[in-house]
């Protein structure tokens, strides 16, 4: 692993910057070195061959035992992985910080592929509540339908339901792209701070309740939008951007996506504190 002194140079180079942190430090570094091999990569993660496969059965086994049988194959190599009848078992394929092809062949129950950073993972069957929580990196396609918090908190990579999913989906959102073949239910969008969601289908009531910034489109009809959600201009920048992201995961419609609306910030909440009480009523 290269100096310290010089993964602090790399990273100022590269527009990063130190976070100052009090207590115990949360700072994690990066092999430096893996820059010139196309990225940043976690000193401890595994070289894996994506042609080198295998399987797990999940059927007698619990959630931490299929969890740490994924670790014991990416430590041997195997960059593509099947996980089958994993029986809607909660909390599977968790925290994976590694390039990885996972392939689960049937459903997951509660906080399935959450804390990822890297992963590829293809899911054929439905998912329960906060699935790919916190993600960081990678994709997570899911064949069916989806739970409530649908992509909570994601910070990163494409998370896609080809389904419909719940209520509050992308809640907390901080980055990436969240996409719904289907419809969304309340809430979604929730506090949303960065990023952007694509809904095929329909959006509940709330839609993009006190988000702070980021960008909704939805294609179908919206029940209503939450506080501080306004409507935008769909450019032509992002008609081009929806459709060649709606291809890579074959859910563009046969009419295009010029029916598409844009929803984003009215950014009248970034000053709440500083407001009179009169104007917090008008804007709540």
């Amino acid at each position: 692993m290269a100096d310290v002194s010089d993964q602090n140079q790399t990273s100022y180079d590269l527009g990063m910057h130190t976070e100052q942190l009090l207590g115990r430090t949360q700072q994690v570094f990066f092999d430096v070195g893996a820059v010139e091999e196309g990225g940043f990569a976690y000193p401890y993660a595994t070289d894996v061959d994506f042609n080198k496969r295998g399987e797990i059965d999940a059927e007698d086994l619990s959630a931490k035992e299929v969890n740490q049988r994924i670790r014991e194959l990416m430590e041997d190599g195997h960059g593509t992985i099947v996980i089958k009848n994993p029986g809607a078992k909660h909390s599977i394929a968790v925290g994976i910080l590694n390039r990885l092809n996972l392939i689960i062949e049937g459903s997951l129950g509660y906080f399935g592929v959450g804390l990822i950073d890297g992963p590829n993972v293809r899911i054929s069957g439905r998912v329960g509540w906060s699935c790919a929580e916190n993600m960081m990196a990678g994709t997570v396609i899911i064949e069916k339908n989806a739970g409530s918090t649908f992509g909570a908190a994601i910070r990163g990579g494409d998370l896609v339901c080809k389904g419909s999913v719940g209520s509050r989906t992308g809640i907390d959102m901080k980055g990436g792209t969240i996409i719904v073949g289907g419809d969304t239910g309340a809430f979604s969008g929730f506090m949303m701070q960065r990023g952007r969601m694509i809904v095929c289908g329909n959006a509940g009531k709330n839609l993009g309740d006190s988000m702070y910034d980021g960008t909704i489109y939805v294609g179908g009809e919206i029940a209503d939008l939450g506080v501080d959600a306004v409507p935008g201009e769909l450019t032509e920048l992002d008609k081009a951007w929806l459709a060649r992201k709606l291809k890579m995961y074959e859910l563009l419609p046969d009419k295009g996506v010029d029916h598409f609306q844009k929803i984003v910030a009215g950014k009248q909440l970034w000053n709440y504190d500083n407001l009179e009480p009169t104007e917090k009523k008008l804007i709540l």
